[in-house]
């Protein structure tokens, strides 16, 4: 354990700050961090301190109540001695710099919390002198908050690579969730980006905390008493589109991911070339690259964070394997179609399937059918033949569930099992896409976002994923 009193001090001169223009700063630094999740607890208070964690969700999400439960999103620091190339804070940018102490984060965190303006904490920092030196001040700031302030509401921390087991091990008995960000999906691009970082000061630390949790889980079912290790468990992030890596690679990074290290939540954040990097895509002072092709690449890249995404939901929650979303033949997504869409339109051969008689695995593989609406088809069939009327009163979205599900052997109205038909009535549904993500053009084909398109990219800038 590192003794605060013994490593150096910070060797460059800060400015002195206001608490608000430390706010502003260390709040819109940790934009970049991906957080906005459920607490995954149901922790409640002890009755001896304020606030509690809740399943129904912090951070940009609603209570059954209407209310807007959030997060304190903000840095420890922004100071920091690594100097990885697409970091706003990194060592070599001139930014202004400063730190909280851990007495100002922890008033800050209780004052918006009696102000009803948040329900929890989500920290990160940058790198002060060494990753322990910096978790050792944050793990002053939160013990503080949990033993002065008596604050039992949602903590979330951004652990370093490279920290100790034990920082590692004592910070988790005092927060709710940990996670530490994978940073690239592949050692190369990690090694090209991120010069200070290594894949093993990184697998390292989410190792460390796999087993805290599953060592806490034994002993709490052992002992009622003993305390939780990170309850709400880790997740981790992935920065999308600064490296050439296909979607096939990304999604089975996920998948092994939540299988090697238990993970609750891999986040996938698009890439933003915030320092103007020449070594990094999408350099705006490059004179080949306008305003509408910039902001082309900017909806190309967050279209593919959603289909990520997608895919993602398709593994955790209907039973799909990395390899049937995509494969080495197809790495990329149909960004004209959702990824459940785009396999259901690839294994026509398995459909129409009978509502009254498919599995639960054949279902989940049903466009326009949910886990939930599956659970109430399995248990209602049971009963009683189902017809649509009813699977509609269920949820089913029978505009995209008709081409590919017969009840009591008949479809809804004929139409024809063909990919072409199949694919352009599926287009023509609006799909939910995410604000100021748009799908352009009409036609259907499968886009690879490493293309070299001359309407978007210039020759000159080879291939990238954008």
């Amino acid at each position: 354990m590192n003794n605060l009193s013994t490593v150096s001090p910070i060797t460059h001169v800060k400015e002195e700050l206001s608490i608000y223009d430390k706010l502003k700063i260390l709040t819109d630094a940790a934009k970049y961090d991906v957080a906005c999740t459920s607490s995954g607890s149901d922790r409640q208070g002890d009755g001896t301190g304020i606030g509690n964690t809740l399943s129904c969700g912090l951070c940009h999400s609603f209570a059954a109540d209407g209310r807007c439960i959030s997060l304190l999103k903000v840095l420890f620091s922004n100071e920091c001695i690594y100097d990885c190339k697409y970091c706003i804070n990194r060592r070599s940018n001139d930014v202004r710099r400063t730190s909280f102490t851990p007495l100002e984060l922890c008033e800050l965190t209780i004052q918006f919390y009696r102000r009803n303006l948040i329900e929890g904490l989500f920290l990160s920092s940058g790198i002060i002198n060494s990753p322990d030196y910096t978790m050792e001040l944050m793990y002053t700031a939160i013990n503080m908050l949990r033993t002065k302030y008596r604050f039992q509401g949602y903590i979330h921390v951004k652990a370093i690579p490279g920290a100790s087991q034990s920082i590692i091990d004592r910070l988790g008995l005092i927060v709710d969730r940990m996670s530490i960000n994978l940073e690239f999906p592949t050692g190369d691009g990690l090694k090209a980006l991120c010069p200070n970082k290594t894949r093993e000061t990184i697998l390292k630390p989410m190792r460390m905390i796999q087993n805290g949790i599953t060592t806490s889980r034994n002993e709490v079912a052992l002992f009622k008493n003993a305390p939780s290790f990170v309850p709400a468990g880790q997740s981790t992030q992935m920065i999308i589109g600064a490296t050439n890596e296909t979607d096939y690679q990304i999604v089975n990074v996920a998948a092994k991911l939540y299988e090697n290290f238990n993970l609750k939540r891999v986040f996938y954040s698009g890439f933003v070339n915030v320092n103007n990097d020449p070594s990094l895509p999408g350099a705006i002072d490059d004179i080949t690259f306008s305003a509408t092709d910039t902001d082309a690449i900017k909806n190309l890249t967050l279209l593919r964070e959603h289909r990520l995404y997608q895919a993602d939901f398709l593994m955790r929650f209907y039973e799909f394997k990395a390899d049937e979303i995509l494969s080495k033949e197809r790495p990329f997504f149909n960004t004209m179609l959702d990824p459940k869409a785009n396999w259901a339109i690839n294994n026509l051969s398995i459909f129409p399937v009978e509502i009254n008689t498919a599995d639960k695995t054949t279902l989940l593989r049903v466009p326009g059918i949910g886990p939930k609406s599956v659970r109430k088809i399995l248990m209602a069939r049971r009963l009683a033949p189902l017809n649509f009327d009813t699977l509609k009163k269920m949820g089913v979205v029978l505009k995209r569930a008709l081409y590919f599900i017969t009840c009591n052997g008949k479809m809804m109205y004929p139409t024809k099992i063909d990919e072409d038909y199949i694919t352009r009535n599926l287009l023509n549904i609006n799909e939910r896409l995410p604000e100021g993500v748009c799908r352009d053009g009409s036609f259907y084909k499968q886009l690879s976002l490493f293309e070299t398109n001359p309407e978007i990219i210039p020759k000159s800038q080879g291939v990238f994923a954008s």
